[in-house]
């Protein structure tokens, strides 16, 4: 990446020097399967259960950590775990809820269950990107069995009153997942939440390895069968070095907490300025301060990112990129196609200077005059 400014923190964070030097050995020399009895596997597994100590000190203490492949698979085995598993306590609880904004491994994955015969319902949301109390304990009722929110929005950065949504959910006796992949280590988790789901890649750390936390005494059906590894919850070898570089993220995630947040709050106020003349997508009080999500009328996003080859930027979730849709993100805050697609997203993060922001933007700004002025880059 010589030579190239980054700015897309909400697809990947680089990984931190001090997670890659702890992974390491486990990676080289200490090989062993976590699961063998031998001394070798128990020192394999005491590095693992190290490492979802650390995990779990930054998640609520009533619950245990399962291990997995990522965000996507925790998301898959709450979702359809919590819809399978209210079902069978109680027929008639066949509502799954989620935000119309929720990244497409949650969307997509409650969506499905309706060729199991559940009723997924997608919750609209204001201009603002929030959920509406009101809408939400209309749709919220005794046949829902879950509830699904992510806590800060991955593509406008907004944060859901995710506290509260929990306790309406349990109002009617339906379970709270709380996508937390954008939020963990950098907003405060929802207390009351059923199932947190969180990755490794977004905190700093090593990609192919997440969690999911599940709240004692809630007993999920598993997606998978095995060896029975994790409590059977998630069967399967786990990996010890991203599991430790999971580990090591996390703690360094509460280390630097205050630091990092102090620096990413100086970089929203200057990003603010440099890009006054754009206009925010999602609230601008509500959100969290790595994420900016703005607009220009008339600019093709697609074309500038070209033009601003040297900067790493986005139109939205890293998932969905290339398909030439715009993001129903925007598409669900009442953005017309044409203004989601003059929409950029900016990530930055505690790897972030202010000089390298400053650069992006003249050089965003420059590109988006000359499409303006109806002049091309050279």
């Amino acid at each position: 990446m010589k030579g190239v400014i980054y700015l897309d923190y909400q697809a990947t964070t680089p990984t931190d020097r001090a997670v890659f030097d702890a992974m390491l050995p486990w990676l080289r020399d200490d090989f062993a399967n976590p699961h063998s009895a031998h001394r070798l596997g128990r020192a394999a597994a005491a590095a693992v259960e190290v490492a979802r100590e650390r995990v779990a000190a930054l998640l609520p203490d009533d619950g245990a950590v399962t291990f997995t492949s990522g965000a996507t698979e925790a998301l898959n085995i709450a979702i359809q775990g919590a819809a399978r598993r209210g079902q069978a306590l109680d027929p008639k609880r066949i509502r799954v809820l989620a935000a119309d904004t929720e990244h497409s491994a949650v969307r997509d994955t409650v969506l499905s269950l309706a060729a199991e015969g559940f009723e997924p319902v997608l919750l609209p949301v204001g201009v603002d990107g929030l959920l509406d109390r009101d809408a939400v304990e209309a749709a919220l009722d005794d046949r829902t069995a879950l509830l699904a929110v992510m806590l800060v929005n991955n593509e406008i950065g907004v944060i859901q009153p995710a506290e509260m949504l929990a306790g309406l959910a349990h109002d009617v006796g339906a379970l709270f997942l709380c996508d937390a992949v954008q939020g963990f280590g950098r907003v405060t988790l929802p207390q009351s939440a059923d199932m947190i789901a969180l990755s490794g890649h977004k905190v700093y750390g090593p990609k192919g390895i997440g969690a999911l936390w599940v709240r004692n005494g809630l007993v999920l059906p598993p997606l998978h069968y095995g060896g029975g590894q994790e409590k059977g919850l998630r069967p399967g070898t786990l990996s010890p070095a991203l599991c430790v570089g999971l580990g090591e993220a996390a703690r360094l995630m509460a280390v630097r907490k205050e630091e990092d947040t102090a620096h990413i709050d100086a970089l929203w106020a200057r990003a603010r300025e440099l890009f006054a003349g754009w206009t925010l997508n999602g609230s601008a009080d509500m959100r969290y301060h790595g994420n900016l999500n703005v607009r220009r009328p008339g600019l093709d996003a697609a074309r500038l990112m070209s033009e601003c080859r040297n900067i790493a930027i986005s139109l939205g979730s890293a998932c969905a990129s290339g398909s030439g849709r715009p993001s129903h993100v925007l598409r669900a805050l009442g953005l017309s196609d044409k203004d989601a697609r003059s929409s950029i997203r900016l990530g930055f993060g505690c790897m972030t200077s202010v000089e390298e922001l400053e650069q992006a933007a003249y050089a965003i700004n420059a590109a988006a005059d000359l499409q303006g002025a109806g002049k091309a880059v050279t």
